[in-house]
């Protein structure tokens, strides 16, 4: 048997207590883990009982975190998760506050991390025990269904909060939820990354229906887990099972991922299922303005920078040192190596507006979403499309653009052409460069893969349009660009 509490401390391990008007339990529950644990994380949910005095006058050192209003358990988590690592922390042990987990089985949690590094541990309760309510019974079977169709895996128990979570790979996840389901549908997210999931038996303690403080509720919670997995089940069309299903980790489990052109078929579909609809309810029930027109942009945005951050077995990163906002409008110029360039672009801000190819521009699927978000042809010119583009930027709306016009298959700065810059020096347009990296890698050109990998996103320094240290005019800016962009696509200071 592992020394809990030294193991935790080498392992910069701490443990997370969400916690929401628990406090006939929540002191007990932190008495008993101090013997075992040296760090205690304690999230308040936003409690109106006594429980923020009671953590107060709480004897024995523990980090505590605070807000108002309850947000639910997996903002709680979340703001768990963010706290950790900031402070440094490598794993967390999440533990409830209601005293149903025993906080004397932490040793296995510290047994089974030393015997499975780097992996999501989760603990696995009887699911038939006395005082369990059968509507607990019966949503941990539902859940433990759902999540084996949605990844090819089993866990005999998805809805237990005690689990031990490798943050290191929590820091690119984006959740859909922030309440009771939002456990499950990290489970699902990291089991797409190509994350370990270990299960270890625990006990639990279910007390007698009169003593019992729970917050589940049977029909609202059931229902937005249903909506959850019906959402998770579309996205595991598009990213996981065909790939799973078709490739060598479904079989030998290797450790990479590969999403053939089926995939990318599945895509196009997830691609549709929120642009599409939504345009025509835009278009044919609200008014024509530039407000409403700007409500679709934000909602695209938050769909695309979805659909980045879930890609399995890719991760994101995006560095902005410069705290770069988009709330002027620029020209965005970036390096062109991939499909996922422009996505990766778009998820930045939703006051961007792109050229498109003219097939793209005609195909009818996408048409009536490209012309209500103003993109433009390629096909007419950047020089031909000024008076568009400076009406896009006078309602505050950035423009991206590749320079070298093509994408490149061996990932290296092609020519550049003077185009932006010219529109940038008419137009009295600041400029702001974007790299990307991994993009190309990810997805190359002329495949239809996309391979398991880092994409790097770098935005750089805003240029203001009068600035002459990059050139007195517009070719002389293309050529200092261009070197900028041979340099940092060398060392990579990001």
């Amino acid at each position: 048997m592992t020394d809990c509490k030294a193991f935790l401390k080498a392992t910069h391990t701490c443990v997370i207590v969400p916690t929401y008007n628990n406090q006939g339990t929540l002191v007990l529950v932190l008495d008993r883990l101090q013997p075992f644990a040296e760090d205690i994380l304690v999230v308040n949910d936003g409690s109106t009982d006594d429980t923020e005095k009671l953590l107060k006058n709480y004897p024995h050192p523990i980090s505590l975190v605070s807000y108002q209003s309850n947000r639910g358990k997996g903002h709680a988590l979340r703001v768990g998760f963010q706290t950790a690592l900031s402070m440094g922390f490598e794993y967390a042990i999440t533990i409830d506050s209601d005293g149903q987990h025993y906080p004397e089985d932490l040793p296995l949690f510290a047994d089974a991390m030393q015997k499975h590094p780097g992996a999501l541990i989760v603990g696995n309760r009887k699911l038939v025990q006395e005082n369990m309510a059968g509507k607990s019974s019966f949503a941990n079977y539902f859940s433990n269904f759902w999540f084996m169709i949605q990844t090819w895996q089993y866990l005999p128990d998805t809805q237990t909060g005690y689990r031990v979570y490798p943050l290191k790979e929590l820091r690119a996840t984006r959740f859909l939820t922030s309440r009771y389901e939002a456990e499950l549908e990290l489970l699902v997210f990291q089991a797409w990354n190509g994350v370990r999931l270990v299960s270890t038996p625990i006990r639990v303690y279910y007390p007698p229906q009169e003593e019992r403080v729970s917050h589940f509720r049977p029909f609202q919670d059931f229902m937005r887990i249903s909506v959850l997995n019906t959402v998770l089940c579309v996205l595991c069309l598009c990213y996981g099972w065909w790939s799973m299903l078709f490739h060598a980790e479904f079989v030998k489990r290797i450790g990479y991922r590969l999403l053939t052109c089926w995939d990318l078929l599945f895509a196009l579909v997830a691609a549709l299922l929120v642009p599409l609809p939504l345009v025509f309810v835009f278009k044919w029930f609200l008014p024509q303005t530039d407000r409403h027109k700007l409500k679709y942009h934000k909602i695209l945005c938050a769909y695309f920078r979805f659909l980045l951050h879930h890609i399995p077995g890719v991760k994101i990163t995006i560095s902005n040192p410069y705290k770069e906002q988009f709330a002027k409008p620029s020209i965005l110029i970036s390096n062109h190596q991939s499909h996922l360039d422009l996505l990766s672009i778009l998820s930045l801000s939703p006051r961007v507006v792109a050229m498109t190819n003219q097939w793209v521009w005609n195909f009818w699927i996408y048409k009536p979403v490209l012309r209500y978000l103003e993109y433009y042809p390629a096909s007419e010119g950047l020089e031909n499309s000024e008076g568009h583009i400076e009406s896009l930027l006078k309602r505050g709306y950035s423009i991206v653009i590749f320079p070298e016009g093509t994408r490149s298959a061996e990932c290296k700065i092609l020519k550049f052409h003077r185009g932006a810059f010219y529109l940038a020096e008419t137009l009295q347009a600041d400029i702001i460069p974007i790299y990307l990296d991994g993009t190309g890698r990810v997805f190359p050109k002329k495949e239809t893969m996309i391979y398991p990998g880092k994409i790097s996103i770098f935005v750089g320094k805003r240029i203001p349009a009068t600035d002459k240290l990059t050139g007195e005019n517009y070719r002389e800016k293309t050529r200092y660009w261009h070197r900028y962009y041979e340099t940092i696509d060398q060392e990579k200071p990001f």
